[in-house]
This record gives C-alpha cells, structure tokens and sequence, in this order.
C-alpha cells in the first residue's frame, strides 16, 4: 500500500456582515503504511475503504483506552483487551460495568486487518460495525452512541483531533467507529521467534520446537493453518459447553441447527500471552487444552469430521504435547505486547 498525503482544505464561513469573508483551514493527515508480513492473506476489504491514517489511529487509540465509553465511565475496549496479553484478557469471560459478566471469553486483537469475519460467531464482517457492540450491550459498556458523542465533546479534548482526522467534520459516529478501527487494523503481530526462523534471520528452532512443529504439521494445521493459524472456518471440535442458555454458537448468527457450538477457529499467534483458553475460558492452559483432545471430546452430531474420524479424539502422546506447546511458544511476539 502506498503512502499517500492528503490535503483537505475546509472553508468555514466566519460570522461578519460580509459573505465574502472566510477562513481556510488545511488538515495534512497522511496515510499509514501496512507492513504486510511475508506470505500473510490478503487484507480484509474494509481496509481499502478506511486506510489508516496518523491522526485516524492516534485518536483510534485514545479512543480504545478511553473510560468515557462506557456508562459509569469505568472501563474501555483496553480494560478488556490489554497490550500485555495480546490485547485479550485474563478473565475466563468479559467483565463489563459493576462487574457484570459477559458470555464469552474476549478474543485478542491482533491481525485484524487480515481477517474476514469477527468475533467468536463471526457476526461481523467489517471491523468498523463491530465497534458499537460493546459500547450498547448491556454485559460491556452499557451506554449509546449519543451519550458516547455528548461527553466527548464536553471532555474538550476530542474536538481537533477528530477533525484532523477526518477533515473537520468533528465529533461523530462514524469518526468512533472508523478510528478505532484504524487503530486496530495497525496492530500486526509477525515478528516471533517462528517469524524470525521463516525470514532466515538467525534465529532456529531447538530439538523441542522443531519436533512440536513436525507434530503441528500432522495433527493442528487442518484448522490452523496460514500465516495467520487460522483458517477462519467455523467448527464444533466437542469442548464444554458454555452453562449459559443464550449460548449457540454461530447459530446465535445464522439460526441453522447444524451451527450449534461452531466457533471460529482461534489464532495461535500469541497464544502464550492469551490464557484462559475455549469460547468461555474452559481451559487454564495450553496443557489442559491438549490433554482434553487427547482424552476425547464431546459426541455431537455436528462434531468437527477430523475428530469424528479419529474416535473423536486427537491422540497425542505427552512427548508429544510437551514438544507442540514448545512450538505454540514460538509464536509469541514479545515486541507486540510491548515488551
């Protein structure tokens, strides 16, 4: 993608007895570059149509740490969503305002840009319209886009920078969404130790991490794969099943029975730094994960045909395990979660 500047220039009529008299105002806003990492898929749509840009992502970024999001002013996209852990979090489910709890465990934020579908059901497909879920629902932020607007232009210190970033038009609705997804979509994690052993810069593999790749090559990659770890296809692989009766999967989406507990297939990427792990943080660690798929998982009639086919179970031998989750290590960017 190529870095663009542009200049907008804006007339905006001053108040004199003269229709004549008027004050130009010019925005310089450049476009920023996406470093597309070596043999990563291509970018989501919504990218072309909402490029990144230096005023856009620096408000999208004060935006995604800012309290007055949600309705007591106590907590942000970041409260969910922490740099330290790959922008997911600790908790095994959400925890909105007054400590109400969610359904689902929140995913990190990393590659956006790359991905076609959003969330655990894949409900959204543009980044840019997943912004407002949590500022409404009632389990996050618990507030409204107007109430959003009205205490930002009060803070006083939103005003320039949304119109810096989109061209004096202020404070809007679509400057929260735009930004903030701009924002997200500069959040590229491809410089782990995996990344670094692909580029020849260096770095190798140990005994352990190269078996663990050999044993992810037979066993993971059907679900895992691209650069991304991740082919973005929704299945039921038999984990337990979320307690609460709003839980249904991608059929809360598509309203098709044979999408009962089908979730997207999760990224690897970071996986280190993203515990708890499952759609409601079923698994503390990547040990209990394993072992569970070596033991054999839930019967369903929609279960994933890969664990049909094998007496529903991944069978592992614990040198085995030891050696993937050594590998699973090596996808972690410790420059990402800014360390």
């Amino acid at each position: 993608m190529k870095q663009l500047l542009r200049t907008i220039v804006i007339a905006l009529v001053l108040t004199s007895c003269s229709d004549d008299d008027s004050e130009y105002v010019s925005y310089n806003n450049p476009e920023l570059e996406l470093t597309i990492p070596l043999d990563f898929p291509e970018l989501n749509n919504s990218v072309y149509s909402n490029v990144p840009t230096q005023y856009g992502v620096e408000l999208g970024e004060k935006l995604f740490n800012e309290k007055l999001l949600s309705a007591d002013n106590t907590i942000s996209c970041a409260s969910c969503h922490m740099q330290e852990r790959a922008f997911a979090d600790y908790n095994t489910k959400g925890i909105g305002i007054e400590d109400r709890v969610g359904l689902r465990n929140p995913p990190p934020v990393q590659n956006m840009a790359f991905m076609q579908v959003y969330n655990w059901d894949g409900n959204m497909r543009k980044l840019e319209d997943q912004v407002l879920v949590p500022i409404i629902t009632h389990f996050e932020m618990d507030s409204s886009i107007l109430e959003v607007i009205a205490k930002l232009d009060a803070d006083g210190s939103y005003s320039e920078l949304f119109n810096k970033a989109f061209s004096g038009e202020g404070i809007t609705a679509d400057g929260i969404y735009n930004s903030i997804a701009q924002f997200e979509y500069t959040l590229i994690s491809a410089n782990s130790k995996y990344d670094k052993v692909k580029r020849g810069e260096g770095e190798t593999f140990t005994t352990a991490e190269a078996q663990g790749y050999a044993v992810f090559q037979d066993k993971c990659i059907s679900c895992h794969s691209t650069e991304l770890f991740t082919d973005q296809s929704f299945r039921n692989i038999g984990f337990p099943l979320n307690p609460d009766q709003e839980e249904a999967g991608r059929a809360r989406v598509t309203g098709e029975v044979d999408d009962y507990m089908r979730f997207r297939v999760p990224s690897l990427r970071n996986i280190a730094y993203t515990a708890p792990y499952g759609s409601f943080g079923q698994f503390a660690t990547l040990a209990e994960v394993l072992d569970y798929l070596d033991a054999g998982v839930l019967e369903a009639d929609n279960l994933d045909p890969i664990l049909k086919d094998n007496d529903n179970r991944i069978p592992l031998t614990e040198v085995e395990k030891v050696n993937l989750i050594a590998f699973m290590n090596t996808l972690s960017d410790a420059e990402f979660i800014g360390r």
